[in-house]
């Protein structure tokens, strides 16, 4: 048989791009390359950058030149893809440069530099293709771009319009991922709860999370705008149909930045929402992001902004200073914020929330919860979990100290006995053989 080219891949960013690398190595796989994440065996690296903020831009720079440092062919893709001028400018040895949503493209650039596997290599692949992620859970993307127009964002002109996805191929893949042994379902979009609005005819994230619940897998959702479409989600979980966990960028709740990012809402507004869910599911997670030093931000309107969280006391809180993405609006706002301010402020936020945070995991002190195993340390016979509250790589974790024959997807029972700001540790009582459901 002849050399079968060796591909290597590099995925940054959000988990939606994750979704575009595992799709891409599947295709390759499938196709009869063979893959390595040695760079030094490969006669090709794949670099999915993220560029959505200029720390996101710099870091996907740096896995650029680190591939080229191995001797490797090396493609750009993934948003920063679209900036090829900047990306010849500092990584000049890369092959190609091919911009997000793709994979037909990056394919072809592929077997023009490294060449096609022969026949008799290629492989049969599960429906559901490569994960990249612990065999236990999986990023499941419903919909592809967005019809929304942040100002600070430029999502719509990297990855186009919504392009939801059908119910049938959503519901396909999950049955497999399931059948595989997938216990987690992770549905991500752009922004989940728009799925369906431009099907024919239309379809609810509502509707398809419901189908999606009798398949047996916890469903976790993320990336959900706050609209009427989020409310019906959290009827599901107060259902105990999908896990009580609402992922929902706020962004900001002073009416006037909201206004210049073009975004709905208000302190009273995202208030009430919050009071609203918590109502409908008492025994809700709210996660939400913010950003801080949004052009025009004045002290007065990120004091609301810190009232808001000393109100709404959410569980999970990520924050972002403000940075200018090329080709957004937001770019030409006025009345700049200094960029120390901004760093400030973003500080100020999360040292909040670290106390609120504090706070709120006191109060699981001594009580019992469902725990996904998602890996064990076998030198220290500990093992690492989330409960319902925690999603993977974003949130905060619970050690099992001294967990006694457990493996990766197993769920647990665990009385949570201490914890910081963000993590818990916790005694293992009981093993659950399959997931159940959170009523």
């Amino acid at each position: 048989m002849q050399n079968i080219p060796v591909i290597g891949f590099v995925s940054l960013g959000c988990a939606k791009n994750l979704v575009d690398t595992e799709r891409l190595s599947s295709a390759l796989v499938a196709m009869g390359y063979a893959t390595s994440p040695d760079y030094s065996q490969c006669d090709l690296v794949v670099v999915n950058t993220c560029g959505f903020i200029n720390p996101a831009v710099e870091e996907s720079l740096e896995a650029v030149n680190e591939a080229l440092s191995s001797n490797a062919k090396v493609i750009v893709t993934g948003c920063l893809g679209t900036r090829a001028q900047l990306i010849r400018k500092r990584c000049p040895k890369t092959s190609a440069v091919i911009g997000p949503g793709k994979r037909s493209s990056v394919i072809r650039a592929i077997e023009k530099l490294v060449g096609r596997p022969p026949q008799e290599a290629r492989q049969r692949l599960p429906s559901s293709g490569i994960l990249l992620t612990p065999s236990h859970y999986a990023y499941l993307k419903v919909a592809e771009g967005c019809r929304h127009r942040c100002s600070f964002c430029i999502i719509p002109s990297l990855r186009g319009p919504l392009r939801s996805r059908t119910e049938a191929s959503i519901l396909a893949e999950a049955s497999d991922l399931r059948d595989r042994g997938v216990r987690e379902l992770l549905v991500i979009a752009q922004d989940s709860s728009d799925y369906g609005f431009d099907l024919s005819p239309k379809k609810t994230l509502s509707g398809l999370l419901k189908k999606m619940a009798t398949l047996g897998p916890w469903v976790r959702v993320h990336y959900v705008y706050p609209s009427n479409e989020a409310e019906r989600v959290v009827e599901l979980m107060g259902e105990g149909l999908v896990l009580p966990y609402l992922d929902v960028p706020l962004q900001h709740v002073s009416e006037g930045i909201l206004k210049a990012m073009r975004r709905p809402g208000g302190f009273e507004k995202a208030a009430a929402a919050v009071e609203r869910w918590r109502r409908i599911c008492p025994d809700l997670a709210i996660r939400s992001t913010f950003i801080t030093g949004f052009p025009g931000e004045t002290q007065s309107q990120f004091d609301e902004l810190l009232g808001f969280l000393k109100e709404a006391r959410l569980d999970r809180v990520g924050c972002f200073p403000y940075s200018d993405v090329e080709g957004a609006d937001a770019n030409v706002l006025p009345n700049a914020v200094d960029p120390e301010i901004r760093e400030e402020r973003a500080q100020i936020l999360m040292n909040l929330q670290a106390e609120i945070s504090y706070q709120k995991l006191e109060a699981r002190v001594g009580k019992e919860y469902d725990v996904i195993i998602d890996y064990v340390s076998e030198d220290e016979g500990n093992a690492v979990g989330r409960t319902k509250y925690e999603a993977p790589d974003v949130d905060g974790v619970i050690t099992l100290e001294k967990a006694c024959k457990v493996q990766p997807g197993d769920i647990v029972k665990a009385v949570i006995t201490s914890h910081d700001e963000h993590d818990c540790t916790a005694t293992m009582k009981t093993r659950i053989d399959a997931p159940i459901r959170f009523a």
